[in-house]
């Protein structure tokens, strides 16, 4: 079931300023993350990457990293804080496979760590 809660414009401003404009980003459809930047979690491993294209249910991301350990979530979700990193390059994602994703706000790990 969802809600709607009624705002003045005003408001919506302010809470666009504080939370930053891409976290308004509306996603319909698969095709709406391309040239996006995510973190995924899978049911057995986490990446971070840019969506170039979308292939049936196939997300193909470049400037990708394996992500072994993301340390604290809420750090590495708000903060871009990850403990251990895998630069890959190009990497393909199922659909089917991710459990959740998150915008990631921060430059794309290009550094083993």
């Amino acid at each position: 079931m969802s809600r709607t809660i009624e705002i003045s414009e005003e408001t919506y401003e302010k809470i666009k300023t504080q939370l930053g404009e891409d976290s308004f980003k509306e996603i319909t459809a698969l095709n709406d993350m391309v040239g996006e930047k995510f973190f995924f979690r899978t049911v057995t491993y986490h990446l971070t990457g840019r969506v170039k294209r979308v292939i049936g249910n196939i997300l193909e991301l470049e400037n990708a990293a394996w992500i072994a350990d993301s340390g604290r979530f809420m750090n590495a979700i708000k903060a871009g804080e990850l403990k251990e990193v895998e630069p890959v390059g190009r990497a393909y994602i199922n659909i089917q496979a991710i459990t959740d994703f998150f915008p990631w706000k921060h430059a794309l790990p290009e550094k083993q760590i």
